[in-house]
């Protein structure tokens, strides 16, 4: 049986029942305990989730395995736009699998082309290079601008520069976490990555100064911070951005792995200031949560520096995956996705200016990527309001200490939202 003496480094459990005992195991349910000491036993400690043991997800809701359901409020980082088990992706899904999953790229395959013309019209780019994960499509961006940088631009060879922001998340792998100010992701893990010059978010100023050296290649932005706590620039500042690449010759690489894909009322959230990014990095929800599905994009005189050989990745642009993301990418415009985000988000955040509370600092988002800044009272902080939301049946997750994030699936619709604020309110009265 998991207790707070012997699991002491899961301290979110021991936070979430700090006494317990035979009455709480009854409460929790044993089956939960034995699927959390069985991750806790076994697996690496690098997340830190809720006490929450999920079984079944269908469109904004997920059950546990007690059997209680719940709003999903994260959409696992906005993976799943389309809702849970989206019915067209998960069919799409299971009649490939049946046919032919993977041939990697040393062979060509039916659905490869199929994609790329798909996705590249989609979106209005020349080319495609089909990834997994973010990160991987991440490094793969930096990649292109750094070859681009020495065959285009003609900085000289290993000069390349890429400008970063502060309070960035483009993924965790040791070539991200160099250009990374979250003492988390970097403590530990150096030496680290040279080539970035790190500059404030928001600040057009700073970004103006940095491309006056002829060694930078590229501007690596996120449209909105998600991880930082859906930090939103302001109005503006994207179009500015883009302008002053365009002057100095610089590459404007847009990471829209988790504002992308209508999450926050557009298709892209650069599209509110109408900038097209030199390079456009997707993923999470380019397969609706079912397999690792990203892609970086860009025309042919940045895409095609990177030749055979280069760069590469045995799953990337595999059978089942572009079958997948084809299905996720057509529920988008189909389901008028971005229009409903935009629209739903604009109630929560009005509904969400109007508690009477003193716990809320800050409110902020766009469309249907959402955060509040939380106050401490009585030694509460956003994990406790996290584990209250959750009993009273909403799943939401912090980040950073004092920030939640409210991403619902982008399925949702008006009725459902008001019972999730009903569900927030309560929650906060109960504080």
């Amino acid at each position: 049986m998991i207790s707070c003496g012997k699991f002491a480094y899961y301290s979110g459990f021991c936070k979430a029942y700090p006494n317990f005992n035979n009455k709480e195991e009854t409460m929790i349910g044993t089956a939960k305990i034995k699927y959390i000491e069985l991750e806790e036993k076994y697996g690496a400690h690098n997340y830190h989730p809720l006490p929450v043991v999920l079984e079944r997800g269908q469109g904004v809701f997920v059950w546990g395995t007690d059997g209680k359901r719940y709003f999903d409020f994260l959409s696992a980082y906005s993976a799943v736009n389309q809702g849970h088990c989206h019915p067209r992706i998960i069919e799409a899904l299971t009649e490939q699998a049946h046919l032919l999953t993977l041939t990697s790229r040393a062979f060509h395959n039916n659905l490869l082309g199929e994609y790329e013309e798909y996705i590249t019209s989609y979106f209005g780019y020349d080319k495609v290079l089909p990834m997994n994960t973010g990160v991987e499509a991440v490094e793969t961006a930096l990649k292109l601008c750094r070859k681009w940088g020495y065959m285009i631009k003609g900085i000289p060879n290993n000069k390349a520069k890429i400008v970063v922001c502060e309070g960035n998340f483009h993924g965790r792998t040791s070539g991200v976490i160099s250009f990374s100010t979250d003492q988390q992701s970097t403590e530990g893990f150096g030496p680290y990555m040279p080539g970035y010059q790190i500059i404030p978010y928001n600040n057009l100023a700073a970004l103006e100064e940095t491309l006056v050296d002829p060694h930078v290649a590229g501007f690596l932005v996120e449209p909105i911070q998600g991880e930082a706590g859906v930090n939103v620039p302001d109005d503006g500042y994207l179009a500015g951005a883009f302008k002053l690449c365009r002057e100095k010759n610089v590459l404007f690489i847009a990471d829209e792995i988790q504002t992308g894909l209508a999450r926050t009322g557009k298709m892209l959230c650069c599209d509110y200031e109408g900038v097209r990014p030199d390079i456009l990095i997707l993923g999470k929800a380019l397969s609706g949560g079912t397999i690792p599905v990203s892609a970086v994009l860009a025309d042919d005189e940045i895409m095609l520096t990177i030749k055979a050989g280069e760069h590469g990745s045995t799953y990337g642009g595999n059978p089942l995956a572009c079958r997948v993301a084809m299905a996720a990418l057509a529920i988008l415009k189909d389901e008028k996705l971005a229009e409903n985000a935009f629209y739903q988000g604009n109630i929560l955040r009005e509904e969400l200016r109007t508690l009477d509370t003193n716990l809320i600092n800050k409110i902020r988002g766009k469309g249907l990527l959402n955060a509040i800044l939380v106050k401490t009272k009585n030694g509460k902080d956003a994990w406790e309001l996290c584990l209250a939301l959750k009993e009273n049946g909403l799943l939401a997750k912090p980040t950073h200490g004092d920030k939640i994030r409210f991403a619902p699936p982008l399925v949702i619709n008006e009725e459902q939202l008001m019972q999730c604020i009903d569900i927030i309110k309560k929650t906060l009265r109960e504080q």
